[in-house]
């Protein structure tokens, strides 16, 4: 189901919710319309339209429930991440399984949310994750990344074309820590980080902050 085409601000996230339970899914677009920097375009019942509105919409975030007819969460990110799409998604669920969890971070996913946790936390995830960066707790982040760089093969020397700067910053991304943080710790804008993040990407081969992150831990487990 689409949603009413809105006027759009400057700098507006644009979102697309996916959940199946028809009141959960309303609540949740009138919830993050009370928020100016929201703008939600399309809503999905299962994953199917899910993966629908996101080739419609092209969002920023996508708010995806795990359980749904009709492809799944699980599905919906193997699917994007087969296609190339880099939406950001963000998993609203009711899951307790730290195995759930750490699939879903494999599979790409930016940022977790459980559906016991109040709105802000949703509010919070949404805007870090369109901000590129990474949404999950620490205990849960910790402990996905440190069981991804276990399995990351074949990853010797991925750092060893960084600048001593660089290295810097790729050990401040696997901490967890944002762009601002990481300025403000080595006493440089945030943009100066942002810059100096796409030279690592390039020099890495890393897509995004999480597999910078596990590149960063595999280098630092094999040195200790």
């Amino acid at each position: 189901m689409a949603m009413c085409p809105k006027t759009m601000k400057e700098n507006q996230i644009r979102v697309v919710i996916a959940d199946d339970h028809t009141v959960l899914r309303e609540s949740l677009a009138a919830l993050l319309a009370t928020q100016p920097d929201f703008q939600v375009d399309g809503l999905a019942a299962n994953g199917q339209e899910a993966l629908a509105q996101a080739q419609q919409h092209h969002p920023d975030v996508l708010v995806l429930d795990l359980f749904m007819p009709g492809g799944d969460g699980f599905e919906v990110l193997r699917t994007l991440d087969r296609g190339g799409s880099r939406v950001a998604a963000v998993v609203l669920t009711g899951s307790d399984s730290e195995l759930d969890y750490a699939q879903v971070v494999k599979l790409g996913a930016r940022g977790l949310v459980l559906k016991s946790d109040g709105p802000e936390k949703l509010f919070a995830a949404i805007r870090t994750v369109a901000n590129g960066e990474l949404a999950f707790s620490d205990e849960l982040a910790q402990q996905v990344l440190t069981t991804m760089s276990a399995e990351t093969k074949n990853s010797a020397n991925a750092l060893i074309r960084l600048s001593e700067r660089e290295r810097q910053i790729a050990y401040y991304v696997a901490r967890g820590m944002k762009n601002k943080d990481i300025g403000q710790a080595l006493t440089i804008s945030e943009n100066t980080v942002k810059r100096h993040l796409q030279s690592i990407f390039t020099k890495t081969g890393a897509r995004d902050r999480l597999e910078l992150a596990v590149l960063a831990l595999s280098e630092v487990s094999k040195a200790a």
